[in-house]
């Protein structure tokens, strides 16, 4: 017979971890509640001014009428009934939102109706919300950021449909981006890899936000041996929802089709040495300066671990004004290898 004291701290966790899960879902079934009613009340409030004809001005007085009603209760300023009005206008005749809108708290949806433009646009957001739990400053960050067009115009470049099965595959090309924004670093000189690699390490938090919901952050440097050599993977993070191991190969410089080569060597030893037997296949994720996607593309076709290329930005875009007075990636790029050349020679 165990001891208390073996089994009660066991006993704790699994409590906790049942307490918190009852809360988590309680909160998004009153996110879920909360939507559905501004909802109806924005859909009621447009259908009365079309069939009726009544001005704005009844708004004023619905607002007035209901915070009479509910003393107490939150939500029925002239603003949020106005922004309740938006929201049904704006996706009402859009079927496939429908299921999607309920999914994301309110200030969220400000957000997303305030600070973008096209359905498209609107649709990415409120997916990534969801998927990702984003936190509302996170959201915001991710806008201001420009995550969308980054997404629209930078494709991503796995090959997961080939070496997962489809239901992961999926699942881990959503959660994998084609881009990184990595602007929180303030990296404003050139830096060798492991520089970059301890600047992630201090400001970690910022970088699983990042990454995504899911993400769980297991080492750095992590040692993987090999007949007396060892060989060590830059990040390592386990994917709560994929259920696998996610190594990180950090890059200074563009692709290189070996870079590919020594990452699924890497989640070979991962998968053999670290990967318990109920967990899904190690996945690697190479982030570098910048890439050729038709490099990325013939060297993915000679891999077949599930390995995914992405490329790490650490500066907005340059204003108009500051292009050519500054130097390009390209002459970053150069200056960097120049920079490695003279540390190999000291």
């Amino acid at each position: 017979m165990k001891h208390l004291s073996d089994i009660y701290p066991e006993l704790l966790e699994s409590i906790k971890t049942a307490i918190q899960a009852e809360r988590s879902r309680a909160i998004q079934q009153l996110t879920r509640s909360l939507i559905i009613v501004y909802w109806d009340i924005g859909k009621l409030i447009v259908q009365s001014l079309e069939t009726e004809g009544w001005g704005k001005g009844v708004i004023e007085q619905l607002s007035k009428d209901l915070q009479k009603a509910f003393p107490g209760k939150t939500g029925f300023s002239l603003r949020n009934l106005q922004l309740m009005r938006q929201f049904y206008e704006t996706y009402k005749d859009y079927a496939n939102t429908k299921q999607l809108v309920s999914q994301i708290p309110w200030g969220h949806h400000i957000l997303i109706m305030q600070r973008t433009k096209s359905m498209a646009e609107k649709e990415y957001y409120l997916k990534a919300s969801a998927d990702m739990r984003w936190s509302r400053n996170v959201l915001l960050n991710q806008i201001k950021a420009n995550a969308y067009e980054r997404h629209r115009t930078l494709p991503k470049q796995n090959n997961f449909d080939r070496a997962l099965p489809q239901h992961i595959a999926e699942q881990a090309n959503e959660a994998i981006k084609s881009e990184y924004n990595l602007e929180f670093l303030g990296i404003h000189q050139l830096m060798l890899e492991r520089e970059l690699e301890a600047l992630l390490l201090q400001h970690l938090q910022e970088f699983l936000l990042e990454l995504g919901y899911g993400f769980t952050f297991i080492g750095s440097q992590y040692t993987l041996g090999l007949n007396d050599k060892d060989y060590r993977v830059d990040l390592l993070f386990f994917h709560r929802e994929l259920r696998c191991l996610v190594a990180i190969d950090l890059k200074l410089e563009a692709f290189k089709p070996e870079h590919a080569g020594k990452m699924n060597f890497y989640l070979e030893l991962l998968d053999e040495q670290v990967k318990l037997a109920e967990e899904n296949a190690s996945i690697g994720i190479i982030l570098c300066a910048e890439k050729d996607s038709l490099v990325v593309e013939y060297s993915l076709r000679a891999i077949n671990k599930p390995l995914g290329v992405a490329e790490y930005r650490l500066s907005s875009r340059l204003p108009s004004e500051l292009t050519g007075k500054i130097p390009t990636p390209e002459e970053l790029t150069e200056q960097l290898k120049q920079k490695l050349t003279e540390n190999e020679g000291d």
